[in-house]
Order: structure tokens, then C-alpha cells, then sequence
């Protein structure tokens, strides 16, 4: 139940006020406890940091906790040594000599595909190792973080962009868009997005405005538009040429640490034959990731961080162990039952003992179908399961995080509905075909949707309009529930003693369900047999 974490507050909580008649079944006749989905439970660097699918995933995937890309990236800034390497250097040197170093990415701290902190350590670094001529391209969030946020995270990089030019660096913005408009499409759902973004970044093509205050401000006139969906625009000097179109010889470095979002626009940039779109000019430029964002396909061939080396998955040991595995989710979270689940690697281990389906994502609003895919995952999964075609299966439901990243309330409800239904369906096929159950979530979302005290909005229930509750639409620092449901043997299995409950804990919890041996790699299981 990908984005549905734990709170007992019913205020903007879209999981409390839903329709739910499977989760309270499984209260009380499942086992039940939460999972810490957050911070330095999944690898991040702190507890203030806020769990994602990327992190939720490979920690159960692995059954342990790797240090992810913001603990990698920050760990690199602080020791300086993502500034020792060949090819910071290169890049620095395509900035002294009359070409640019361009910097493309997600403007916020919500630390999840990146951080504004990194962003400004490589700016000023750059600029005190004479690069000369400094641009950024901003990708608005309003995801991870609030959803109308963006002035504060504008007034903190031109705060910086002051700083270096008063030190004698040509260093100003170029182009900026909604992170759900342009550049940051993931698993080839709507290359259209990439095209867009790279009209705005790389051929400076759009509405242009002097500052990003002033194309921020054109964008809120639209009271209906987050932050993720400010259209795309470019930035102009004083005589109204744009500031920053990238060029031949310019240096890139697209600042996002997390894969997924990263990928297509990476591949847009390195690949000689390319025709997912028409690129109209493609730049000979040096271009390099903050890391590397697919192993397997070497994307991009320049990174500044290497990612975390995961190896020993429980898939990759399922599969020596002759263990036949199914994975399913619809295109928004494919890579993440797949990709991420198998730590980092794409790709089957062993063509005839895993099954993947792929149910293609429709390219609209999400809160305008908050079902989503949710029928069609559930009817793959129930017809693989009649047939007895699987011994391990993991299926993903994407409505709670995808439907809460919109804000809006109402849709979030009835997508929670929507899970619960189809949980429904996968309870009935689970106790005809003798499968156990594991239902949990990878991190926290459309649980704690209003950003206000419900002290302030007494009737909420009651009210429209400009009454309610102001929206949130980032994840949350929330415990995930975690139910196991056996259905002929339910009173065979406890909990057990092991604290802390984390993610990582259900790879051997896993196993301690198929009977098969734990292994110490992994973190312990969960449940154990009663005597």
C-alpha cells in the first residue's frame, strides 16, 4: 500500500476516513504492528528525514539498511572528496573558459531525489576553483515538500547566486518548470515530460521572465496550480536574450541523487542515437550525475557519488533456492517491485522462475482517477494465484502515494477505499488458495494530508472552500501498519520480541512464513512459531 502510513488523528487523515472494511477485519484477526519507514531506519541521514519508495524498497528488497543517496552525497560533500575526483575537475574547467557549467534539478530540502544544500556546496565550490560562468535550471517541488513553497526555496538560491556574482562569478538562473510538467518522467511513462524539459533547459524555448520571482508570480495568478505543475519557463538578461541555453563544450550536472526520476533525462543527454522525441539540438557537452542512477545500464557514464552497493537480495536468494517469484505493479511503481526491490539491478535473476507484470499507467491527473491500476493489478495477481504459478509474490498499489502527492483530500479517500477493496478481493483468493498475506507500506503519505492543527478547523468535515484545511502532498515521517494474515494457520504465528521494526526486518520475516531458513545477512524476522 505504497504512501499509507499510521496516525491515529483522524484530521486529514485519508486512510482513517476511508472506507476500510478489509483493514479492520485484518485488526483483528491478523497479526498487526507498525514498521519505522523514516530516517536512519531505511539509510537516510537523520530521523527528521522523510522515508521514500526508492529507500522503502530496497530495504526490503535487501533485508537491511544501506546508506541511500542523501547520506552518500551529503558524507561526500563534508569530507570533500566528490571535489578530489578527475571529473569535478573537468567540469569546473568547462566553466573557465568562456562556456557554462549548467546545474539542473529538484529545488527544495525534502531530501528525497535531492537536497538544495548539495546544490549550493557545488556552486560555491565551482565558482571558488574559478568557473566563471555558473547556471542553474530549477525544478520546482511542491511534492516532498509543501505544495506552495517555492518562494522560499527562490529566495535562498538567489540569495546564494547574489553571493557569487558579488564575488565575481557569472552565476544566474535559466529556466525553471514544475517537476510534474517537465524533465523528471521515470520508467519511459511520459517521455513528453522530457521533451519539455529539455525545450526549456537545453534550447532556452518557452515564456521568458527577467527573474524566478517574477515567473513564480505569473504562475500563481493560476490559484488551482502546486508547485509541481508551474508550467515551464526561461530566464532573460536586461535585453531579453535567455541567460543560460546550453551549448556546445558546457558542462552538466544534473543534481538529483535518487535513479528513477533522473534516468530518461540522463539518457537524453548521453545517448548518439536516441528517438524517444526530437531533440532538434543535441550539444556536445560533459555531462555527469550527482550518482550513478542504473547500474545495470551504465546511466549516466559520468557520476560524482557512487550509489550503494547492494548485493544478496532476497529475490537473488529466492531464486538460488529455486523459489518461483511474481512482481506486479502498474508503470509508476513498476521499477520499485522490480528495480529497487532487487537492490538496484534491472532485469530478471532467472527468466523461468520470476514472473513481472507491467500494467501501463494512464497519463492523466491522478486525482482525477484515484483507482488507478488498482482492478487490474489485483486481477493479474488473483489469476496468477488460482493458477498456482508463484510460491513469493510482491504487488504494489500505488493510489496512496500518487493520489496523496496531488493534495487533494476527497480523491485520497477513495483511493484508500480503492486499496481496501481490492484487498478485499486478494483476501478471498488468499484464504481459497492458501497464501499467506503481508500487507504493509513502504512510507508514509496521504495519512496526514492538511498542513494545519485541527484546532484551527474544528468543522472540517462540514466545510469547503477556503474553509478547509490548507493541503500537504509530501511523505510523511509516520510508522507503515504492517498485517500478516494466514488463513489456515493463523494461530501459529506471534510476534516477535525483536525491536526496532523496520522494513528492512521482512525479508527474513519472509522467510520465516515459507518455512525456510533465516539468514543473518538480513535483519530479524518479525514473527516467529508459536510453540
Amino acid at each position: 500500500m505504497d504512501g499509507v502510513g499510521e496516525r491515529r488523528e483522524t484530521f486529514g487523515n485519508a486512510v482513517a476516513l476511508a472506507h476500510t472494511p478489509t483493514l479492520n477485519f485484518l485488526r483483528h484477526h491478523a497479526l498487526f504492528t507498525t514498521l519505522l519507514a523514516h530516517g536512519t531506519a531505511v539509510g537516510m541521514p537523520s530521523d527528521s528525514d522523510l522515508g521514500n519508495s526508492e529507500v522503502g524498497h530496497n530495504s526490503i528488497g535487501a533485508g537491511r539498511v544501506f546508506a541511500q543517496g542523501a547520506t552518500l552525497v551529503q558524507n561526500a560533500i563534508a569530507s570533500g572528496e566528490i571535489f578530489r575526483s578527475p571529473l569535478w575537475a573537468q567540469l569546473v574547467e568547462r566553466g573557465k573558459h568562456g562556456r557554462s557549467l549548467h546545474f539542473i534539478g529538484l529545488l527544495s530540502d525534502g531530501n528525497v531525489h535531492s537536497h538544495e544544500e548539495h546544490l549550493y556546496s557545488l556552486l560555491r565550490q565551482a565558482a571558488k576553483q574559478g568557473c566563471k560562468k555558473l547556471r542553474v535550471h530549477v525544478l520546482f517541488d511542491g511534492r516532498d515538500v509543501g505544495e506552495r513553497s517555492a518562494e522560499l526555496y527562490l529566495s535562498r538560491l538567489e540569495a546564494v547566486l547574489t553571493e557569487l556574482r558579488q564575488a565575481g562569478c557569472d552565476a544566474w538562473p535559466a529556466s525553471a518548470g514544475g517537476r510534474m510538467l517537465i524533465t523528471m518522467d521515470r520508467y519511459q511513462a511520459d517521455w513528453q515530460m522530457v521533451a519539455r524539459g529539455w525545450r526549456t533547459h537545453v534550447l532556452a524555448e518557452g515564456p521568458r521572465f527577467p527573474s524566478l520571482g517574477a515567473g513564480l508570480q505569473a504562475a500563481r495568478l493560476d490559484p488551482r496550480l502546486t508547485d509541481q505543475y508551474i508550467p515551464a519557463f526561461v530566464l532573460s538578461d536586461e535585453q531579453g536574450e535567455a541567460r543560460g541555453p546550453i551549448l556546445d563544450n558546457d558542462g552538466v550536472v544534473f543534481f538529483n541523487f535518487r535513479g528513477d526520476r533522473a534516468i530518461e533525462i540522463s539518457q537524453a543527454f548521453e545517448a548518439s542515437h536516441f528517438t524517444a522525441f526530437e531533440r532538434s539540438r543535441h550539444p556536445r557537452v560533459l555531462y555527469a550525475g550527482m550518482m550513478e542512477y542504473s547500474g545495470d545500464e551504465k546511466i549516466p557514464q559520468n557520476y560524482l557519488v557512487a550509489p550503494p552497493k547492494i548485493a544478496d537480495t532476497l529475490s537473488e536468494h529466492l531464486v538460488n533456492k529455486g523459489i518461483r517469484q511474481f512482481a506486479c505493479s502498474e508503470t509508476q511503481k513498476f521499477g520499485h517491485v522490480t528495480f529497487f526491490w532487487n537492490g538496484n539491478r534491472s532485469g530478471k535473476f532467472d527468466q523461468t522462475l520470476e514472473q513481472y507484470v507491467e500494467i501501463p499507467s494512464e497519463i492523466i491527473p491522478f486525482d482525477r482517477t484515484p483507482w488507478m491500476k488498482a482492478e487490474e493489478i489485483s486481477s493479474a495477481t488473483i489469476a496468477a494465484m488460482q493458477a498456482g504459478s508463484f510460491d513469493c509474490g510482491r504487488i504494489n498499489f500505488a493510489n496512496g502515494d500518487m493520489v496523496g502527492h496531488t493534495g487533494n483530500f476527497s480523491a485520497a479517500v477513495l483511493a484508500v477505499s480503492t486499496v481496501d477493496l481490492m484487498l478485499g478481493r486478494l483476501l478471498q483468493a488468499a484464504q481459497q488458495s492458501d497464501t499467506i498475506l503481508l500487507i504493509t507500506a513502504d512510507h508514509g503519505n496521504c495519512e496526514e494530508m492538511f498542513a494545519a492543527k485541527a484546532s484551527a478547523f474544528p468543522n472540517w468535515q462540514a466545510e469547503l472552500g477556503e474553509k478547509r484545511p490548507p493541503g500537504k502532498s509530501s511523505h510523511t515521517l509516520a510508522p507503515v501498519p504492517c498485517f500478516i494474515y494466514d488463513p489456515r494457520k493463523q494461530s501459529q504465528w506471534r510476534l516477535s520480541q525483536h525491536q526496532p521494526r523496520r522494513l528492512a526486518c521482512l525479508a527474513n520475516t519472509m522467510l520465516t512464513l515459507m518455512g525456510l531458513p533465516v539468514r543473518e545477512l538480513y535483519e530479524p524476522s518479525i514473527v516467529e512459531c508459536s510453540p
